[in-house]
């Protein structure tokens, strides 16, 4: 069975005035509709109820349909919110293991943290005890998409939400050895439509 050609490999070529220069291919990502979805604080696991001790989660969880970088929201009881730090462990684009400890909650304070290592697979989720059992902690996905590229340099030529150029240039995180921590977040929130982003790899 054929493959296609490995793009990461570096090409040269000469140029009409004799140097060598290294050549790029041009490679259009299209993140179906289904997976270009908005950012959903619960999409990944429904709040769970603190207890008196850690809870570990391996059931009930969501996978993203793209690769995502997460979220933990604390609810419930505001009195009972601890500034603890969710730990969430999967695998990213490749199926290499990765682990994220996300941002602590504000004491006190319902709100949403932000994750940044888009995950293909979430599956174990680590909740430490907050002050009491009336807060609640959900897990979720942001905006930011996954790049299946690990990039040494933000090449990102444009990107498309439903055929429409965007107007803004989508903000991009590159990482040369982390193919998790390459991810494109769109100026226009994610509504459901395809996506298409054009690069150089």
């Amino acid at each position: 069975m054929a493959y296609p050609v490995d793009l990461k490999k570096v090409k040269s070529i000469r140029s009409d005035a004799g140097t060598i220069v290294s050549a790029a291919n041009l490679v259009v990502l299209e993140i179906p509709a289904i997976a270009a979805v908005v950012a959903d604080t619960a999409g990944v696991k429904t709040a769970v109820t603190s207890t008196a001790s850690t809870s570990v989660v391996t059931t009930g969880i969501v996978n993203p349909a793209w690769p995502r970088a997460l979220t933990a929201t604390a609810g419930g009881t505001a009195g009972d919110i601890k500034a603890i730090q969710v730990i969430v462990e999967g695998t990213n684009a490749a199926g290499d293991v990765i682990t994220e400890t996300l941002p602590a909650f504000t004491v006190d304070t319902a709100g949403t943290v932000q994750g940044n290592k888009a995950f293909a697979t979430i599956t174990k989720i680590t909740i430490p005890a907050h002050d009491g059992t009336g807060a609640t902690t959900a897990i979720g996905f942001n905006e930011k998409l996954g790049i299946p590229f690990k990039l040494s340099r933000n090449s990102v030529i444009a990107a498309y939400r439903s055929s429409a150029k965007e107007g803004t240039a989508p903000a991009v995180v590159i990482n040369a050895s982390a193919l998790e921590s390459n991810t494109i977040d769109l100026s226009s929130a994610l509504n459901g439509t395809v996506v298409h982003v054009e690069l150089l790899v």
